[in-house]
């Protein structure tokens, strides 16, 4: 990985880690838990190969640390890797007696809790849901882009490398969504979703 990362104390985090500190390792897979399980969260209904992805995530993180960048950007690299990790895992794993899991090339869920703190009331509510529902109508790859560029705010780089495509691919998806956006709903509402989202 190439970009450095934003913030100073998670690239000193991310050396020590390196260096083979065991606290550095714990804080490390503690801070971004809850970042990773909502991201894998979006790929797959299934909670526990979620945690086990995580774990097995930093467990390969761990072995694997000597060849790892010093440079790398820490939240887009992690990111990248539980993906592709569990991309792996959805496509070569065979349920018996479970739910199916889904296709990776259909399956990207966007959902907003009501304990967030952006929605304040019932009306607010009302239009998050509707917007929930819309963006969930976008194609994944399209979605995948607008979680990661407003809800997540990565670069346009972070997002080609989270997603191994290209920067022009990942701003083309999302002028599609955008596009996409703008024709189902008036401006002020997409201006709500610019202001509201942005975090």
């Amino acid at each position: 990985m190439n970009s450095k990362s934003s913030f100073p104390e998670d690239r000193v985090l991310w050396q020590d880690f390196l260096a083979g500190e065991v606290r550095a390792f714990e804080k490390l897979m503690s801070d971004n838990f809850r970042l990773l399980f909502r991201y894998g969260s979006k790929f797959s209904k299934d909670r526990e190969l979620v945690k086990d992805s995580i774990q097995d995530l930093f467990m390969i993180l761990w072995e694997k640390r000597d060849n790892l960048s010093p440079d790398a950007a820490v939240k887009p690299y992690l990111m990248a890797s539980l993906r592709r990790l569990m991309h792996r895992q959805v496509s070569s794993r065979t349920w018996v007696g479970g739910e199916a899991l889904q296709d990776e090339d259909d399956y990207f869920e966007i959902e907003f809790s009501v304990e967030d703190d952006y929605i304040r009331n019932e009306a607010t509510n009302t239009r998050t849901l509707q917007l929930q529902k819309l963006l969930n109508a976008l194609p994944r790859r399209q979605k995948e882009v607008v979680y990661l560029k407003f809800f997540q705010e990565l670069s346009r780089d972070q997002i080609a490398e989270v997603m191994a495509v290209s920067p022009q691919t990942v701003s083309n998806l999302l002028q599609i969504a955008i596009r996409h956006l703008k024709a189902h709903w008036k401006a002020e509402f997409l201006i709500f979703f610019l202001l509201h989202f942005l975090f």
